[in-house]
């Protein structure tokens, strides 16, 4: 979550730094911080704990300036939030840095830095990286060598930026699983942990590859690789507008991007579809060839992206006829795997830097996988360049922290990556041509679905002081439950949790009562009766029940307090419809509380 701008030039940069940091607020932090090269080579930092305006009001009271800084919005991970704990963080006066990720053996550093007797002034695992490149610059080592030594070190996923006292009008970064990107200017250059908060300073960035450093000048930009090799990286010229980072109309980033979701959709469609088939090429030159061998599938992923997959699993099943399993990243890669002959391995990430994800695919290729494939948002991704085949979503700059838009348009690509595999493996082609119809009228019926957005506002009144929910659903919509249970807890910080409908015997019916809302989702299917018997058994426990129910299901009104009436949709394209409000419900309650 945390975010990182630096710039190094021939003019003030404190202004660009403190306006990097307010584009960066979207991804959610706890505190706020810089850090300049004065003109007598000086460093002069300013930290708050809470909003960048804190910070903002502090340099207002205590302006500084300088040609060379960096800067950080920091959310805990090791430590309190804190001015103390806010980045930058300095070591002996020389040495400042910037730094996201997690350092996993700080533990051991944190121990050899204080043998050395080093002045270690927060709890965080960041500071310990300004001493480890301090003591190398003691030990004789020049600045490149002192940081080039730290990558050796320190062991977990970073993406740092550090600036030497001695040494203004230069900036050095180095990056590990974790995404940094280098803007190129007239003049001056920028480091960025977001390629969207370079947008008003430049349209050309370099994506740093894992492992490698950049030497940053104000008029050149030197980049080594893993190896210390020196390389040139590919130039990309940002074509996102200005616009896609502006809430515009929208009171919030995430109100907005829910918003967008129909044209967003239509997007990562168009193109990919004929009348009668989804045209296998859009994954790539190969993709025919591997699609016509794949036999089974392991998809991969984390969090919002995890839940994707778990629908996706239902839809390969089902339109492809191909077993599938799925997978979250952080448990996929630490454990033996079996695989089996002519699996297609997936990842999906929006970012594609997720660093559980990416490791996972490093790992899966050590196995005998058939190939690899990446469902991702972003083109110039670590992800995409290591993926065989790839399908770019087309969901646009993604302020919001809780994902809405990339979700349903993974949901999208998903669902035709299931009809382009089946189409290999004796799907009817009548079935074919009904999904391509199907699919075709979905941003149609999502625009419906926001029509829902008045009627779920005036529900959440039901969550008023209330600490737990849960969220209930069967078969292809349970994953859009646990989905809409992560983006409450995630925007609200209520807990809630998802439950299949069928286990609602098996523990969790013991904690059903009056004062807990319970979220129910019924789709027109073979299984609306079984949901029905399980909305009795709700009811004999007086439970709070909010209904998401498709038009044509006939319902007892006593058993819910409150229902809204869904659009009348295809049970396979049901887990992209009620995705939306859910988003919506999980906003509103968060503006509620």
């Amino acid at each position: 979550m945390c975010g990182i701008i630096g710039a190094v030039a021939s003019r003030d940069v404190t202004s660009t730094l403190l306006e990097g940091l307010k584009r960066l607020e979207y991804r959610g932090y706890d505190s706020a911080g810089l850090t300049v090269i004065t003109s007598d080579n000086q460093f002069e930092r300013l930290r708050a704990s809470g909003k960048v305006k804190y910070l903002q009001k502090l340099f207002d009271k205590h302006p500084i300036s300088g040609n060379t800084g960096i800067a950080h919005t920091r959310w805990a991970t090791h430590g309190k939030p804190s001015e103390q704990n806010a980045h930058p963080h300095i070591a002996g006066n020389e040495v400042a840095i910037v730094h996201n990720g997690i350092i996993e053996n700080h533990q051991i550093i944190r121990a050899k830095l204080l043998s050395y007797r080093c002045d270690i002034t927060s709890e965080t695992d960041s500071e310990l990286i300004a001493h480890l490149v301090y003591l190398e610059l003691n030990a004789g080592n020049n600045f490149f060598a002192a940081v080039k030594n730290l990558s050796h070190e320190i062991e977990g996923a970073y993406a740092i930026a550090i600036i030497h006292r001695s040494e203004p009008g230069r900036m050095i970064a180095i990056r590990k699983s974790s995404p940094l990107v280098i803007g190129l200017g007239t003049n001056e250059n920028y480091v960025a942990s977001d390629a969207l908060v370079l947008l008003p300073l430049t349209k050309r960035v370099i994506y740093l590859e894992d492992g490698d450093i950049a030497d940053i000048y104000t008029d050149k930009v030197i980049v080594y690789d893993v190896n210390g090799n020196q390389v040139q990286r590919e130039i990309h010229i940002l074509k996102d507008s200005l616009a896609g980072a502006e809430k515009e109309k929208y009171a919030h980033f995430m109100l907005k991007e829910i918003y967008e979701q129909p044209d967003a959709v239509a997007k990562t469609l168009e193109g990919r579809l004929s009348s009668r088939h989804v045209l296998t090429e859009a994954f790539g030159i190969k993709a025919p060839e591997i699609f016509n061998q794949t036999k089974h599938v392991m998809i991969v992923a984390c969090g919002t992206s995890y839940h994707a997959g778990l629908v996706a699993k239902f839809w390969i099943e089902e339109i492809a006829g191909i077993s599938c399993q799925v997978e979250i990243a952080s448990e996929y890669r630490y454990r033996q795997k079996i695989v089996e002959p002519d699996t297609l391995f997936i990842t999906i990430s929006q970012s594609g830097e997720t660093a559980d994800t990416l490791a996972a695919l490093r790992s899966a290729k050590k196995y005998n996988y058939l190939a690899t494939l990446a469902i991702c948002n972003m083109p110039v991704s670590s992800l995409v360049r290591e993926s065989d085949l790839v399908l770019m979503t087309d969901a646009g700059p993604e302020i919001g922290v809780a994902s809405t838009k990339s979700f349903t348009c993974q949901l999208a690509s998903l669902i035709m990556l299931s009809i382009a595999l089946g189409s290999y493996k004796g799907l009817d082609p009548g079935t074919e041509t009904n999904l391509i119809k199907l699919l075709s009228s979905l941003p149609r019926v999502l625009e419906q679905t926001l029509k829902l957005d008045l009627s779920i506002k005036n529900i959440v009144s039901d969550f008023q002081n209330k600490q737990d929910s849960l969220f209930l659903a069967r078969g292809i919509l349970y994953p859009i439950a646990k989905e809409g249970a992560l983006k409450l807890k995630e925007i609200s910080y209520i807990h809630a949790e998802a439950c299949p409908a069928g286990e609602l015997k098996h523990g969790t019916l013991a904690l059903v009562n009056p004062a807990m809302p319970i979220i129910v989702l019924v789709p027109e299917d073979d299984l609306v009766k079984k949901i029905k018997s399980n909305l009795e058994e709700i009811a004999t426990r007086g439970g709070n029940v909010i209904l998401f129910a498709d038009k044509r299901v006939e319902l007892d009104y006593s058993q819910a307090r409150q229902i809204i009436r869904m659009p009348v949709v295809e049970r396979l394209l049901a887990p992209i419809v009620y995705s939306i409000p859910m988003q919506l419900l999980a906003y509103y309650v968060a503006l509620l509380k």
